[in-house]
């Protein structure tokens, strides 16, 4: 029963939007791990050099490259079991099952896992792909270039399962603020595990670097022995080579490994203790949810196959409601108000003065500290209202009722014009700062950043229907930014000589645009499948 309720969950998941855009960009990271011999961006250095893209070294780079997306990225699309089951009804039917919170939670765990696993599979063609698409030794090892993986990887995507898992069933963490804690312990994981102290053996880069180095002496003499780095860099010159075999891994690391997973296991299992497995006799834990009175007016079953609510899928709508008559005057300032309070609906008067006191701390701070620590600061604040864009009335079940809008195009533009606003607000302080300042350039990039927030959410909450994948991507695109990769700065807080180093705002604001058009292509193709 375990191995069923946790394959037939994984067949649902891997069927849903949020993962083939994690998917695609774990692919992504993987092509930017190994780079064309002449690039100036490298995930991997090791004092200045990179191994030659044999199956030893393509495998471990792009493991490990993997495994820090999927740790973050990879949770975001795992996380979702047991709210699932909740708003589905799924819940009440196996709180009247002899089934025990033990299995039930095991199944789930084993689920997340197969999830994640599978991403690490694409990973391993990817690597193998990129071995022979670059051309530098296409003598294929299958055994080297998959260690890595099993040895890396896989322990970590076990570690990414179990906190999804916890998380879920601790009422603190299973909303958004949950999204928010694991950025941060994921950032801590990535930054401290690759200590040769990390608890272990944290990612197992220590052991990676150690045989790298070693490699690379004995190749080319002495060698910085803090030169390695892991992460998406930018250097100055193309790196050179050296020839790496592949890392001849102790028993001690194995063994480190499996206690990694077997740990896994221990935390999947914790919440045994706690959670009321939808029961509510029980008092405690998660109790299943009814369903929306929305869905039930529209005739819409409770339970759909099991798996998630009808009208959560791609395409697919339980009814239409017929359209009511548009009333002319003011309509879209009334529809701009009104999504406007929907957005913000529920923020605590702390939210508001946190949000105050940055804006206070705008128009006092000199000014290289507004534009480099501040503007950032105030446009991650929102992120978890941001999140709501595009999502928010699939995830209420209120797709329905909003069917009878007159004018789809004018309410997402409504919704997309609330988040504008939002934007512009939490940010005033910086921009009338280089406003008074005479700062042409700044001014410039502010406004295709605050383009560019609204319209990044709402195409991706359109597409997924789920407020998660903002989150996945927004957060590592902002912690990019903050450590100064002014190609991703698409706000102006990257600067050289006083001046916005990132992409032109032109571009920003017509990637905007680009995003904008593709939420209403989107919502016109469901409009479509409705009729």
């Amino acid at each position: 029963m375990i191995a069923g309720l946790a394959v037939g969950d994984f067949r649902d998941r891997v069927r849903r939007p949020v993962y083939a855009v994690t998917l695609l960009a774990a692919v992504g990271l993987g092509y930017l791990a190994v780079p064309d011999a002449g690039g100036h961006w490298t995930i991997m250095d090791v004092a200045g050099n990179r191994g030659v893209y044999n199956s030893a070294y393509v495998g471990a780079v792009t493991a490990l490259a993997g495994a820090l997306w999927l740790t973050f990225g990879g949770f975001h699309v795992v996380r979702s079991g047991i709210a699932r089951d909740e708003t589905t009804g799924v819940g009440q039917i196996l709180a009247a099952t002899p089934l025990r919170t033990s299995r039930y939670l095991l199944a789930k765990f084993l689920s997340n896992l197969l999830v994640l696993a599978s991403m690490v599979g694409v990973l391993v063609v990817t690597a193998l792909l990129m071995q022979l698409a670059r051309g530098e030794d296409r003598t294929v090892d299958p055994i080297v270039l998959v260690e890595p993986f099993l040895l890396l990887a896989l322990p970590l995507m076990a570690v990414t399962a179990a906190a999804a898992l916890l998380f879920e069933t601790v009422p603190l963490l299973r909303g958004g603020v949950g999204n928010v804690v694991w950025f941060v312990l994921a950032m801590v994981l990535a930054i401290g595990g690759q200590s040769a102290s990390a608890p272990l053996d944290g990612l197992g880069v220590h052991q990676v670097a150690g045989s790298m180095g070693a490699a690379l002496e004995a190749q080319h003499g002495t060698v910085d022995p803090g030169g390695f780095s892991l992460g998406l860099t930018k250097v100055d010159k193309p790196l050179d080579t050296f020839r790496w075999e592949g890392f001849d891994p102790s028993s001690g690391f194995v063994l480190g490994r499996l206690a990694l997973v077997l740990a896994a296991f221990v935390v999947a299992l914790l919440p045994a203790l706690w959670f009321g497995r939808f029961d509510p006799a029980r008092g405690s834990g998660t109790a299943a949810a009814p369903v929306p009175d929305a869905r039930r007016a529209a005739g819409e079953a409770s339970v759909s196959d099991g798996t998630e609510p009808a009208g959560a899928r791609w395409g697919s709508a339980p009814g239409v409601l017929p359209q009511t008559e548009p009333r002319r005057a003011g309509a879209f300032g009334r529809l701009l108000a009104g999504e406007l309070r929907i957005l913000v609906q529920g923020v605590s008067r702390w939210w508001w003065l946190v949000a105050a006191g940055l804006t206070v701390a705008g128009l006092a701070l000199p000014m290289n500290a507004v534009t480099g620590l501040l503007l950032p600061l105030a446009w991650l604040w929102p992120v978890l209202i941001w999140s709501r864009l595009g999502s928010q009335q699939a995830e209420s079940g209120l797709e329905v009722l909003l069917g009878a809008y007159p004018s789809a195009r004018r309410r997402l533009l409504a919704e997309w014009a609330s988040g504008l606003v939002l934007t512009a607000v939490t940010g005033a302080a910086p921009l009338i700062r280089m406003l008074v300042a005479g700062d042409g350039a700044g001014t410039a990039s502010w406004v295709g950043g605050a383009l560019f927030v609204p319209s990044l959410a709402m195409a991706l909450g359109v597409v997924s229907r789920s407020h998660r994948l903002f989150q996945a991507v927004y957060l590592p695109l902002w912690w990019v930014l903050v450590n100064n990769v002014a190609a991703l700065d698409f706000m102006g807080a990257v600067r050289v000589n006083g001046s916005p180093a990132g992409p032109a705002p032109l571009l920003v604001g017509t990637l905007s645009a680009a995003l904008l058009a593709g939420v209403f292509l989107v919502g016109a193709a469901r409009r479509n499948v409705k009729g």
